[in-house]
């Protein structure tokens, strides 16, 4: 198994479906955003490809070429996005999922009416400057997963319940329903009414968050003279403590001294009902391989088990009729060995499912291969009170 991201390029092309007029162009290059555009004649060629299979009543998706894959797809007859890759083993089942956060990107801060009803070209590349952040941020290389995944990424916090109380409490002063706490666009704690938001709202909203700058303009909290003086006050000054111990736990998800085994460089858990993960590489103190390193195996890892050997996600595609009758067949663990192929070398992943949740690890290459499985369900009995 490769490691995306290393070397290869990446392009994102946005086109009006019925003109085939280009509306933006976003490229990256080894998980860093890259100015390189494609020539005109290839985005012509490329999207009259597309075309001429739909006036056929082909669905042209995706295909292959020696060292890139290509991916097309179409939003409400309106907006064609088309990605292509040359990141070494892409599987099309990320590039699908790129283009549906980049589309649902689009929605959130541009709306559904100006992309479904485009009335001046200009007018709307103009407006979808504004989510060109957002976007890229899908394209470079990020600690996140769940553009990937489409599960919100969260972090458990020490004292996760008296956050929750305060939060909710602060919801109900305030008159919304739909409020969270994020850290580094990990989402700390959340509103009921806030979990039961779509996908991708749940995923893009914390994302956005963490994608814009320091200094980015934004709107900000006000005490009102007459009708809420002290509001913020009353409910988070007494919480300034669990809420700085927050702040750290970013790129480590889990509570400070949290039990793992020593041989565990990443985990990802995921809960497919409640579609929220728990993703991290920093469990431990171990140098080799890199955070970036272990990100990229971990995500191809998950788009590897989850396109070829695990059953299909809630809200995905249903398995065909045919065979529903090998559902017994289907693995429910499996794990392989990324790089040398000389004994007692090289990373080792594991991937174990369990009722809705679904555990992914990176373990040291000195972790026993005949222990993979019971090393994964030590770990996910471990970790289920956490999500």
């Amino acid at each position: 198994m490769g490691e995306e991201g290393t070397e290869g390029t990446v392009h994102l092309l946005c086109l009006a479906a019925s003109s085939g007029v280009p509306l933006f162009c976003r490229s990256s290059r080894g998980g860093t955003p890259a100015r390189q555009q494609l020539p005109f004649s290839v985005i012509g060629s490329l999207n009259g490809v597309h075309m001429f299979g739909q006036n056929l009543e082909v669905q042209l998706s995706s295909a292959r070429t020696k060292d890139t894959t290509v991916v097309w797809k179409s939003f409400h007859d309106s907006i064609t996005l088309i990605v292509l890759s040359s990141e070494e083993d892409t599987l099309e089942l990320k590039l699908e999922r790129l283009l549906q956060m980049v589309f649902g990107a689009m929605v959130l801060l541009v709306g559904l009416e100006e992309l479904t009803n485009i009335r001046n070209v200009e007018r709307l590349k103009k407006e979808l400057r504004t989510s060109y952040r957002l976007i890229d941020s899908f394209l470079r290389d990020s600690e996140l997963i769940g553009d990937l995944t489409q599960c919100v990424d969260c972090v458990v916090p020490p004292e996760g319940s008296l956050l929750q109380e305060a939060l909710s409490g602060f919801a109900e002063a305030v008159g919304t329903a739909f409020v969270s706490l994020v850290v580094s666009g990990r989402v700390v704690a959340a509103t009921e009414s806030w979990w039961r938001l779509g996908t991708p709202e749940a995923v893009l909203l914390p994302w956005l968050v963490g994608s814009l700058p320091p200094q980015a303009a934004r709107d900000y909290p006000v005490y009102l003279p007459h009708g809420s003086p002290t509001l913020l006050e009353r409910w988070w000054q007494p919480l300034l403590d669990p809420l700085r111990a927050c702040l750290p736990l970013g790129p480590r998800a889990l509570p400070a001294g949290f039990p793992l085994h020593t041989d565990i460089l990443g985990l990802l858990l995921l809960h497919l009902e409640l579609k929220r993960c728990l993703f991290t590489v920093e469990p431990s103190g171990a140098k080799e391989p890199s955070p970036e390193q272990r990100r990229r195996l971990l995500r191809s890892f998950y788009t590897l088990v989850t396109a070829m050997h695990f059953p299909p996600e809630p809200g995905q595609q249903e398995e065909k009729a045919e065979d529903a009758t090998h559902q017994a067949q289907v693995p429910r663990a499996c794990y392989l060995v990324s790089g040398t192929e000389e004994p007692g070398t090289g990373w080792r992943l594991v991937a174990l499912q369990l009722g809705p949740r679904r555990l992914l690890l990176l373990l040291s290459a000195q972790s026993p291969i005949h222990g993979l499985r019971g090393l994964a369900s030590h770990t996910l009995h471990a970790l289920t009170p956490l999500l």
